[in-house]
């Protein structure tokens, strides 16, 4: 495989340093990034989750939700 180099600043590079995976490659770094999906490629990874587990899930959400108000709410 062919390669190219590319100049990144130097704040970009340590943004990369730091999504970068243990063992991965600066490589499989970028090219995990960019092939980040949008919200809407999204719609239905979730379909065959079983209600019951859904649900469970969606009760932690709203637990962890009260949570942080709580602590948003006490004074320091």
């Amino acid at each position: 495989m062919t390669s190219k180099t590319i100049s990144v600043s130097e704040d970009v590079y340590e943004l990369l340093m730091k999504m970068k995976l243990n063992g991965e490659s600066f490589t499989e770094t970028i090219r995990r990034l960019a092939k980040r999906r949008s919200l809407v490629d999204c719609a239905g990874l979730w379909s065959d989750v079983p209600e019951e587990e859904m649900k469970t899930y969606q009760e932690g959400i709203e637990e962890l939700r009260q949570q942080a108000n709580e602590s948003l709410e006490t004074p320091r």
